[in-house]
């Protein structure tokens, strides 16, 4: 019985995703409204720039590391971007820089 109900489970949000993925298609089926558009271009820099805040809201730049590990990871997220244009090979290098920069300096 527990099995059928978390195949229900798993089915009704297979069944929402794919619908909430398809109705944009459906919705603007000839022309892009303007505000669309719009917030298709602004939107991804400021999330981006609500994600740097939360990540970096509580380091500590008063007590030892002094916030060095986040800044470099933030640097080599730059650094990664910059040359390689490819967000998964910035998001790697910079979380594997902070993880290895927090345990030798931490």
């Amino acid at each position: 019985m527990i099995h059928s109900h978390a195949a229900l489970l798993v089915g009704a949000m297979a069944l929402v995703t794919m619908i909430l993925r398809f109705l944009p298609f459906v919705a603007f089926r000839r022309e892009i409204p303007p505000y669309v558009s719009y917030l298709g271009e602004v939107l991804p820099p400021a999330i981006i720039g609500m994600l740097v805040v939360y990540c970096l809201k509580d380091v500590q730049i008063t007590s030892s590391p002094f916030g060095l590990p986040e800044l470099a990871a933030a640097f080599v997220v730059i650094l990664a971007q910059w040359k390689s244009r490819n967000s998964l090979v910035s998001i790697l290098s910079g979380t594997a820089a902070y993880m290895i920069l927090i345990r030798l300096l931490g």
